[in-house]
């Protein structure tokens, strides 16, 4: 089995779904970069370990920017990807991601309304106050729960999906993550990682029509080590 299959972090998984754990780097689905993807470690993984003679099918119902790490979900039947996409689209998934920023925020909570517009060629999105032509309204709310003497930990619930909606959003409060030089932050991180962790995930079960969440842990990083606690 190939070295990146084995090191595939996997949180649950049953005949509908499996969750992963998702590192920095890793792109989630195949891109202009060519670079091997999530989506085809874990094919390759399931076909390996179950001797699979065909083809194994494996459905993407949501994405994390390569940059971020942390929970993503993927479908491995028709019918389960058809039903977590819904779930997607109807806002009945509850996301929370932590994001460590280097600027204290306005307040220590609140909830955040903006208008992105998304620059394709840039790859980049831009939060503003009012709405323009070709914008998506876009809704977070954050807490802060942690601070360091240098940095800020910010719990993120997520109310719409946007397209960089999250650092985009907080750069707007000139709270840009860690690490990300796309959006404001000094400097980059040394693994090219941001510091955005998707942290769980919750939705009633495609199938199975129970509750049910998973926590992904956080980066093997000092700092993400010394916030866990504050989660």
């Amino acid at each position: 089995m190939d070295e990146r299959a084995k090191s595939l972090e996997i949180i649950y998984e049953d005949n509908h779904l499996i969750v992963v754990n998702k590192k920095v780097s890793q792109i989630v689905q195949g891109d202009k970069t060519k670079d091997i993807s999530l989506d085809l470690m874990l094919k390759q993984y399931i076909k390996e370990r179950d001797k699979k003679p065909g083809e194994v099918f494996l459905g993407v119902p949501h994405r994390l920017d390569r940059p971020v790490s942390g929970a993503v979900v993927f479908a491995k039947t028709g019918k389960a990807l058809a039903r977590m996409n819904e779930l997607f689209k109807s806002g009945e998934i509850d996301k929370t991601y932590f994001a460590i920023v280097k600027n204290a925020p306005p307040e220590e909570h609140d909830v955040l309304t903006h208008y992105i517009t998304r620059n394709e060629e840039k790859n980049k999105s831009y939060a503003q106050t009012k709405a323009s032509p070709n914008s998506k309204k876009a809704v977070l709310e954050y807490t802060l729960v942690g601070k360091s003497d240098t940095y800020f930990l910010l719990k993120i619930k997520l109310y719409t999906g946007r397209h960089h909606q999250i650092r985009s959003q907080l750069a707007a409060i000139a709270c840009p993550v860690k690490g990300d030089l796309k959006y404001g932050a000094e400097r980059s991180n040394p693994d090219k990682s941001i510091s955005l962790h998707a942290r769980s995930i919750s939705f009633v079960h495609p199938v199975k029509k129970t509750l049910m969440e998973f926590i992904a842990p956080v980066p093997q990083d000092s700092l993400w080590q010394y916030f866990e606690s504050k989660m």
